[in-house]
């Protein structure tokens, strides 16, 4: 796959991420949180999943048993454990200091792909992570908010930590012959076995009583944060590095302020703006021209 058409595929998912506080504002207001709401995403994802790889990729579902550990890996060491030290953040500190400490992952991708997979560390890399990461603190509006409690700051770490490593076990699983659907609904599938027990199961049967609508919602977060997301995110890892990846992943926080200013009306600040032009400059930075140094 050529790089440019592998960024694409990236940025896409970066994007739809972004659009995740849309509706996780619509099932918090339901009474769903945290772990109520991964599973929700879950099981929704799953389903458009599991269909599509029915009708068009059966053998996409075959794996090897001593490949298992690399799906256990993306599913339950990242994905769950990434969602619960997010979703607990966010009860402890304010949803910009966690968006901020969320995106120190691509400087833990790009360390262990260094150490992991040999890849080159450059200038490029180095001054797109530097603009990138200021981008993503001056959009999340750091520095406006009370100091972070250790709590905070340890939650806000470890969801980095754990959210960097999908891209280190995806590249594990591509490394061993696996494509991006195998990859992702494994990943999905351990998440959702391992959160089925940590979810309020009571919680949502009521809450999809009192409101179906809900149940639109669950599904749209699925499909859209969820099953093209991941998707987009794993295919364009076949055909790039998981350090490059990890940065150009930096449109997630962007377009979730876009969001909060066209849809909920929330105010876009001057360093806001200067954030968002950092993260598409890093973009742009990172995806020139290759020098023979660079």
């Amino acid at each position: 796959m050529k790089q440019s058409k592998a960024a694409i595929f990236v940025l896409l998912a970066g994007a739809l991420w972004g659009s995740m506080g849309l509706f996780v504002r619509r099932l918090n207001a339901a009474g769903l949180y945290a772990m109520d709401v991964v599973l929700a995403r879950m099981l929704s994802a799953l389903l458009f999943m599991g269909v599509f790889m029915l009708l068009f990729a059966r053998k996409s579902f075959r794996i090897r048993l001593k490949d298992l550990w690399c799906f256990l890996g993306s599913g339950i060491v990242s994905l769950l454990l990434f969602s619960l030290c997010y979703f607990s953040g966010m009860q402890v500190t304010s949803l910009n200091v966690m968006a901020v400490l969320l995106y120190t992952s691509p400087a833990i991708i790009m360390i262990l792909s260094v150490v992991l997979f040999h890849e080159k560390l450059t200038k490029r890399k180095l001054l797109a992570l530097v603009m990138t990461f200021a981008g993503c603190c001056l959009v999340s509006g750091i520095g406006s908010e009370s100091a972070v409690s250790m709590q905070g700051l340890l939650l806000g770490l470890g969801a980095g930590f754990f959210y960097a490593l999908y891209s280190i076990f995806s590249r594990f699983a591509i490394d061993r012959g696996y494509g991006a659907w195998t990859i992702t609904f494994y990943t999905f599938l351990f998440c959702m076995l391992a959160d089925m027990p940590l979810a309020n199961w009571g919680a949502m049967a009521g809450a999809i009583a009192a409101d179906r609508t809900l149940l639109f919602w669950m599904l749209g977060m699925g499909f859209v944060t969820a099953f093209l997301a991941f998707g987009f995110y794993t295919k364009g890892l076949e055909g790039m590095e998981s350090s490059r990846a990890g940065i150009l992943a930096s449109t997630e926080p962007v377009v979730a302020t876009l969001f909060g200013v066209f849809v909920f009306h929330e105010r876009l600040t001057l360093p806001a703006i200067v954030g968002i032009l950092l993260v598409l400059g890093g973009i742009v930075v990172l995806s020139g021209k290759k020098t023979a140094k660079a």
